[in-house]
C-alpha cells in the first residue's frame, strides 16, 4: 500500500501547489476532505492520524492546533508555517543545510519547512560561518525582492483583486519596516550568527519568483577573503547536490542582470558571487522560485525524504 499523504490547508497558495506536485503520483495516496468538512476538528484529527504524512499549509496558530490533533507516533508532520522553525523537537527541513541533514529528516516525525527568505539566506551564509570566512558575530545584512505570492492573502489581494479597498498597482514597494520579519530567528539561527541580520525585503508586483542578496566588504573581513574564496566554499558545499548550485566565476561574469522569474515552477536554488573588479567586495545573490525551494518545492521535497522516496519524485 502506497504512503498516504494529508495536506491541512490544501486551499491556501502553498497547499494548491503541493496538491499540483502529488496528484498525478503513483507512489503516493492523497487523502482530502470535502470542502465543507475542511474546518470540521473532529474530520481534520481523523485524516491526520490516518495519515503517514501531514503537511501543515496553515496559519501558525492553527498549525499548533493541528499538531495537539496528532495522537499517533508514526505520523511525519511537515509544517509549512512559521511556527515550529526553531521549536525544540523539530528538525528543519532544509536537507543541503548540512552533512547528515537528509539523515535528521529522514528520522524524523516533526519537521519545519523552511522559510522562502531563510531558504536563500541559510545557503549564501552558513557555509561561510562554517567556514570561517564570516566570524558568527560579524553584522550580517541581506536584502531583496519577492513575488507578492509569498505574503499573506490579505497581500495578493492588494495586488489581485480589484475590488479590495487595498488594492494596488504600485510596482515595487518595501516592507517590513519595523525590522522584525518573522524569518528572522530561523535566519539568525540556521545560519549561525551570534548577531541578528539586518534584513530588508521588499515585494514587487509579479506573483512569484525572488531574489535575495547578502553584500560583503571582503576587504573588512578577517583574513580578507577573495571572491575565488568566497565562490569555491559555496561550491564545496553543495557539490553534488541536484536543486542547490553555484554558478561559475565564468558564468558570473557573463550575468548583467538577474530575473527573479527565471526558476519559477522548480525546485532550484541558484547561488551567484558577483565581485568588484579590484576583489574587495562581493554580492551574495540568491535566485529561486518562493513557492518552489521557498514553500511548495521543499515540502514535497522533505516528504520524498521522510517517507523513503526518490527525493527527485514530482519535483
Amino acid at each position: 500500500m502506497s504512503p498516504r499523504v494529508f495536506i491541512d490547508g490544501e486551499s491556501g497558495t502553498v497547499g494548491l501547489e503541493i496538491r499540483e506536485r502529488l496528484a498525478a503520483r503513483k507512489d503516493l495516496t492523497l487523502l482530502s476532505l470535502e470542502s465543507d468538512r475542511r474546518r470540521d476538528v473532529e474530520a481534520r484529527r481523523r485524516m491526520l492520524n490516518e495519515s503517514d504524512a501531514a503537511i501543515l499549509c496553515l496559519p501558525d496558530g492553527a498549525a499548533g492546533e493541528a499538531v495537539a490533533l496528532v495522537e499517533s507516533n508514526s505520523v511525519a508532520v511537515i509544517d509549512a508555517s512559521t511556527a515550529h522553525r526553531t521549536a525544540p523537537g523539530w528538525t528543519y527541513g532544509f536537507p543541503e543545510m548540512a552533512a547528515g541533514q537528509r539523515g535528521s529528516i529522514a528520522a524524523a516525525r516533526r519537521i519545519a519547512n523552511p522559510g522562502c527568505w531563510a531558504t536563500a539566506f541559510i545557503a549564501l551564509v552558513r557555509p561561510l560561518v562554517a567556514a570561517g570566512l564570516v566570524p558568527a558575530d560579524w553584522p550580517v545584512s541581506a536584502h531583496g525582492v519577492s513575488g507578492y505570492s509569498g505574503g499573506s492573502k490579505a497581500m495578493i489581494a492588494e495586488f489581485e483583486d480589484a475590488s479590495s479597498p487595498d488594492y494596488t498597482e504600485v510596482p515595487f514597494r518595501l516592507y517590513a519596516l519595523g525590522l522584525a520579519h518573522k524569518h528572522l530567528p530561523e535566519m539568525q539561527a540556521y545560519a549561525g550568527l551570534a548577531r541578528r541580520p539586518l534584513f530588508s525585503p521588499a515585494v514587487g508586483r509579479y506573483r512569484q519568483g525572488m531574489l535575495v542578496e547578502t553584500p560583503l566588504q571582503l576587504e573588512a573581513l578577517p583574513g580578507s577573503p577573495t571572491p575565488a574564496d568566497v565562490r569555491d566554499c559555496l561550491a564545496e558545499a553543495y557539490e553534488g547536490e541536484r536543486f542547490v548550485e553555484v554558478a561559475s566565476e565564468a558564468q558570473a561574469a557573463k550575468i548583467r542582470t538577474l530575473d527573479p522569474e527565471s526558476l519559477n515552477g522548480g525546485n532550484r536554488l541558484r547561488l551567484h558571487v558577483f565581485a568588484s573588479e579590484r576583489g574587495d567586495q562581493a554580492r551574495l545573490v540568491a535566485l529561486l522560485d518562493n513557492l518552489g525551494k521557498g514553500a511548495a518545492g521543499a515540502a514535497v521535497q522533505n516528504l520524498n525524504i521522510v517517507l523513503g522516496l526518490p527525493e527527485t519524485s514530482g519535483l
